[in-house]
């Protein structure tokens, strides 16, 4: 038991720990004069690759007969999926204006957002320890962006993004515990990416396809985002350059290691280890962006991280429940 606890430990630490390199490749990106459709739509296809890759391997040596999806549990997995091609579309455009270590905690408001659509669903209000968790999270967030250094001026366009970035996680999360939980991990995966490339491959005709075309849809999208970016024709060298690392690292690798990994670890010490994405990303960001993070921002993170672990614990209830059974 205990050794199939820290093999979910394990996996999920290394997904959590790999997903949260992701966004400093697209800062990354970005610097080298690729567009936000050019990021996402290469980590979504050649995602749809590598998954569809799997999942045939999976069929032809598996000894059991998997399970198969019906109509509707496909069209309900491309629906929730729509949330996660949401998720890398609004933090990847957030990344564009503010730093990756403000981008990453503002996502991590998803920690405090379940917790209100849990509530929403439940028709239950929060206990106590997941309150003083919320207040916790949002004192971390307060200093983690630095926001009482009048000095530091964030662009309410990255704060703006990187909150619906947090909500449509929170909605993917949901969505990935309760639906067709039957179905193979990559199957389920693949069915829900091909939901997400709908949104991505929207936004690419929206962004940079059809405002070549029209001047109508080139000022809607410069108003709706305001962005600097340069609206040119599809630059396919990201597939190489940038494409096959956004995918490994945030559509193949993640999902299934934490499809592995939770199972095992159980999803209080799961979500706790799964954490440790704030860290490593801002980590990251520090040594290969060179991103300035002040102490204040590291405490911050810290208290981030504790009303995770804080909110996740097991109650003496639940422990009494676990010793008898």
């Amino acid at each position: 038991m205990k050794k199939n606890i820290l093999k979910g430990v394990v996996f999920v630490g290394i997904g959590a720990s790999i997903y949260g390199m992701l966004a400093t490749f697209v800062k990354m990106a970005y610097h080298d004069g690729y567009t936000t459709s050019e990021v996402t739509t290469s980590q979504f296809v050649l995602g749809l690759v590598g998954l569809l890759i799997l999942n045939f391997i999976q069929t032809i040596t598996s000894k059991q007969k998997l399970s198969s999806p019906s109509t509707k549990e496909v069209k309900m997995l491309m629906i929730a999926g729509t949330s996660l091609g949401c998720t890398s579309l609004f933090y990847y455009i957030a990344v564009q204006y503010i730093n990756v270590s403000i981008a990453i905690v503002l996502l991590m408001q998803s920690v405090w957002f379940s917790v209100v659509v849990e509530s929403f669903l439940s028709k239950k209000l929060p206990n106590a320890r997941k309150v003083v968790s919320v207040i916790i999270v949002l004192v971390g967030t307060i200093l983690a962006t630095n926001l009482i250094n009048m000095d530091i001026k964030l662009d309410w366009h990255g704060i703006f993004w990187g909150l619906m970035a947090a909500a449509s996680y929170t909605l993917t999360m949901f969505t990935s515990n309760t639906l067709a939980t039957h179905l193979p991990v990559l199957r389920k995966s693949i069915i829900m990416l091909s939901g997400g490339s709908i949104i991505v491959f929207a936004f690419l005709f929206f962004a940079q396809i059809g405002p070549l075309y029209s001047d109508g849809l080139k000022s809607v999208y410069l108003n709706f985002t305001e962005s600097t970016q340069h609206i040119r024709s599809f630059d396919y060298s990201i597939l190489w350059k940038y494409g096959l690392v956004l995918a490994l690292f945030g559509t193949v690798i993640p999902p299934i290691l934490f499809n592995i990994g939770f199972p095992n670890a159980g999803l209080g010490l799961g979500s706790i280890v799964s954490s440790l994405e704030l860290p490593v990303s801002v980590t990251m960001a520090f040594v290969l962006l060179g991103e300035h993070v002040d102490m204040i921002q590291w405490l911050g993170i810290v208290l981030i991280l504790f009303a995770i672990v804080l909110m996740n614990l097991p109650s003496k209830k639940e422990l009494t429940i676990a010793e008898v059974s």
